[in-house]
């Protein structure tokens, strides 16, 4: 962990922008190799490339919609309860998001624009530790809302198969037809090229580790992706009025992801700053995952004591977090003046955590800066718009000098002449 004061925070910005840099280039040779093997051996890549990475290949990577009744049916009550209470809460955040057409008209001309839902999309599921049902319900209902028809889930096959079975009762409730156990770059590759089992998606959703992030990356234009996803952040605003157990559990959630997870404390209190310490090696002791936690407390936790709200709103804004808590007496006062993250939690009672399953925001988010020009994954994700337009004979000679202005202009003579030949 490392201290900053506001006054003297620029080694601070410098070692977050080196975060934006840390997906390397190199790793792009080794994700197209295995893409274009891909694209050349189909299913039997696949499998060679789960034997390789996850040390397994099913005898077939598909998932029969049995199986999963067979996991739901199987599941404890009180889970099935969760994610009823999660996927009920995610359908009625993100119902409002859906985008309307809207067309202007007068007696001889009209035009508009329609807005059509994706036919096929792909979710991809990371796999590895643990089962993400989360994930898949972040990514799934926003699509499903939108009008969707064909949704895709891709996730590691795993040795122990109970480990599935937490993403399968999630696809079953959602009525996921196609269910497919191959992951990182092989997964990408199949759901934008195909193979003789997974057809080409329209777009790839969904998180993954720096392998797949690549893969999005050289796949995108051929198909489309939802963003170019980071390692989790969290950024707390503290006036030192909650209790320094809430803040360093809530900084501890974001640095048990993995050892690259960035967390950022600012605050105007002094025994913060003098107590944290010890209340992080309290709280630590008390996890599984020690070691992610160890690695990113030492790599990328950051504590900065500032003089004021209005210097913590300040850099919390340059910074764009993607998770930005706001543990402070009046927190919707505050957030008034935020202008740059990804999803914002108001308050001592609404934990990071309330947003990744139940409480019905995508937790889908944009990372490392990005929440500057980037929005969270939403309905709109899932659809796209076409424009279409109708001039009458009359209104077309209305405007044809103009458009012969152009052209000229331009330089484009057959482009006047499609306009001339009618008129």
């Amino acid at each position: 962990m490392k201290l900053y004061n506001y006054a003297f925070s620029s080694g601070l910005y410098s070692e977050i922008n080196k975060r934006k840099k840390r997906q390397s280039f190199s790793l792009y040779p080794v994700v197209s190799e295995i893409i274009e093997k891909v694209i050349e051996n189909g299913d039997k890549a696949l499998s060679e490339y789960s034997i390789k990475f996850d040390g397994i290949s099913p005898d077939s990577i598909s998932v029969s919609k049995k199986m999963m009744k067979e996991a739901y049916d199987e599941a404890e009550p009180k889970f099935i309860e969760a994610l009823q209470i999660a996927i009920d809460n995610i359908f009625d955040f993100h119902k409002p998001q859906l985008l309307k057409g809207y067309e202007i008209t007068d007696e001889k001309k009209f035009m508009g624009q329609k807005v059509k839902a994706l036919s096929r999309v792909g979710i991809y599921v990371p796999g590895g530790y643990a089962a993400y049902p989360s994930t898949l319900l972040m990514n799934v209902i926003p699509a499903k809302i939108a009008g969707v028809k064909e949704i895709v889930i891709t996730t590691p096959p795993q040795k122990d198969i109970k480990k599935l079975k937490p993403l399968l009762v999630a696809a079953n409730m959602l009525g996921i037809e196609e269910f497919y156990l191959v992951g990182g770059v092989q997964a990408i590759a199949a759901l934008a090229y195909g193979t003789e089992t997974i057809s080409p998606v329209d777009k790839i959703t969904g998180p993954g580790n720096q392998y797949v992030t690549a893969a999005k990356k050289l796949v995108y234009g051929d198909v489309a992706i939802d963003m170019i996803a980071g390692p989790s952040e969290v950024l707390i605003i503290s006036d030192g009025k909650v209790p320094l157990s809430f803040i360093v559990a809530d900084l501890l959630a974001q640095l048990e992801h993995d050892a690259e997870a960035m967390a950022i404390l600012l605050t105007i209190s002094e025994e913060e700053v003098e107590r944290i310490e010890s209340e992080i090696s309290r709280q630590v002791e008390e996890l599984l995952r020690k070691e992610n936690v160890t690695k990113a407390l030492n790599k990328s936790t950051y504590v900065v004591k500032c003089e004021s709200i209005a210097e913590m709103v300040e850099m919390s804004n340059k910074i764009a977090p993607e998770h930005l808590e706001l543990l402070v007496e009046n927190p919707v006062e505050v957030l008034a003046d935020i202008t740059n993250a990804g999803a914002v939690f108001l308050g001592a009672f609404t934990p990071e955590a309330l947003g990744d399953y139940t409480a019905g925001p995508n937790h889908t988010l944009p990372t490392t800066g990005s929440a500057r020009y980037a929005s969270p994954l939403g309905t709109y994700d899932f659809q796209k718009r076409m424009n279409y337009l109708y001039y009458d004979e009359s209104e077309l000679v209305k405007v044809s000098a103009y458009i012969d202005i152009f052209t000229k202009k331009e330089r484009l003579q057959a482009h006047g002449k499609a306009v001339s030949i009618r008129i």
